[in-house]
């Protein structure tokens, strides 16, 4: 028999969602914030000329400033007050975390809860601040010293460009956070979703635009099927689970005996989630552009074939791009995943995994099962972020098709509408309650 929850779900309706108005409310202020980053991205940081930025980046498009670019929601080819976009603060609290698990007085905070978590949060506020800096006066002095890019170079524009660019970050990272306490979904997420989202017209306006001067009909017809299949494929596997069986012993309260309570501890299939990919991308183009940068006449022979060897979508990119995903795949889960701390936390509450002894032996036993699973996770991401990267380097598809904004999309979309249906669940639940109260009230007056 279903439970009154799964009972609750299935009547979700439109009838339902017209009468949540604190999530009509929280959808709306979404919405808002959104348009919000996307005007902002058009909005040019002083002291730029446009043309000559726009035919500067079409020359490094492909390395990069591309993924930096379709993060940003495009701002880093219009150089906008958000062409840092959020960058900074994910960097910042991939290295909190980082350093988490190295520090012990940072693991202790980590532990202590909502007080823990607020300073744990501060520190990585002063992180981004300190990479957005550092970022914002590095695209000052490349700025300038790129041809006419600048239209008056010197001391004031690096300093209004550094204000400037760390400003919109930081104006970025409080509209996250105000999106995810009064609005729907992660607020960090949906802004790099929303940047996304808005340039794949453009792609999809390119591919068709290809597909008619090369008469490839049956190549965009493939490209159409590999990107739906990567939708189903992510889709499956980003709710894939392994489920461990949990039990609990039966405890006495007062003179009543309760039975043992069994429940299961659910171990996700691609805990890493998206990072991997982004990694892997961003340190594998990161030498290629540098090279672009610079003068490639005066390299050494050596250095200029590993460039050549690591350009996007040749085998040698591929190659090491696939062995990058499956190492951060399995290092990033195991900064977020501590299989000890799980196995303290069920021993504290009494539980235990059915034939596995409390505490160290139920680490071990958890650390197992993840290690075995990470294995198939991480085929998983090369195989979907490969597989885009592949069309990409083959048929021209613009970037913003590859795996990794594949990957965003759909995990985004997945995560703000199980949000959405947690709310609609919420409001039926209060309305059973005050029903049940009314009903209540009157049943006393009788």
């Amino acid at each position: 028999m279903a439970s009154a929850a799964e009972q609750l779900a299935a009547n979700l309706n439109f009838a339902a969602f017209s009468k949540a108005t604190d999530l009509k409310k929280r959808i709306w202020f979404t919405l808002g914030a959104l348009l919000v980053y996307r005007l902002g991205t058009y909005i040019p940081m002083p002291g730029i000329n446009p043309e000559a930025m726009a035919q500067a980046f079409s020359q490094q498009s492909t390395g990069i400033l591309g993924l930096f670019n379709m993060f940003a929601g495009g701002a880093v080819e219009r150089m906008a007050i958000f062409a840092l976009g959020i960058m900074p603060y994910i960097s910042a609290s991939i290295i909190i975390q980082l350093m988490t698990s190295v520090i012990p007085s940072l693991e202790t905070l980590k532990k202590e809860g909502e007080q823990g978590r607020k300073i744990i949060n501060q520190y990585t506020r002063y992180g981004t601040v300190l990479l957005a800096t550092i970022q914002a006066y590095g695209i000052a002095i490349g700025l300038q010293s790129s041809g006419n890019i600048v239209t008056s170079p010197g001391t004031f524009f690096i300093v209004s460009a550094v204000i400037t660019l760390v400003g919109g970050t930081m104006f970025l990272m409080w509209l996250g956070e105000q999106i995810t306490a009064r609005g729907i979904g992660n607020g960090i997420s949906l802004i790099i979703f929303a940047g996304i989202v808005a340039n794949l017209p453009r792609a999809i306006a390119q591919m068709l635009e290809l597909s008619r001067t090369t008469q490839a009909y049956g190549l965009i017809l493939l490209v159409v099927a590999a990107s739906l299949g990567c939708i189903v494929v992510i889709v499956f596997f980003e709710r894939a689970q392994r489920r461990l069986l949990i039990q609990y012993p039966k405890r006495q309260v007062g003179n009543r005996m309760f039975q043992g309570d069994t429940s299961h501890l659910p171990l996700k299939l691609n805990t890493a989630g998206v990072i991997p990919a982004i990694f892997a991308s961003s340190l594998l183009l990161l030498p290629v552009t540098i090279a672009n940068f610079s003068d490639t006449s005066q390299l050494p022979g050596w250095a200029t074939a590993i460039v050549a060897a690591l350009g996007h979508g040749q085998p040698l990119y591929m190659l090491f791009y696939a062995g990058m995903i499956a190492f951060f795949a399995f290092f990033y889960t195991a900064i977020v995943f501590n299989p000890k701390d799980t196995a303290d936390n069920l021993k504290k509450h009494g539980g235990f995994i059915p034939g596995i002894r409390p505490g160290e032996r139920t680490a071990e036993y958890i650390d197992y099962v993840l290690t075995r699973i990470t294995v198939v996770g991480a085929i998983y991401l090369v195989a979907v972020c490969l597989l885009p990267e592949i069309l990409i380097s083959t048929a021209g598809i613009p970037f913003y098709l590859g795996g990794t904004s594949l990957l965003i999309v759909v995990s985004v979309t997945m995560d703000t509408v199980a949000q959405i249906q947690g709310h609609l669940l919420a409001h039926q639940y209060e309305g059973l309650v005050k029903k049940a109260k009314l009903r209540g009230g009157k049943r006393g007056n009788r």
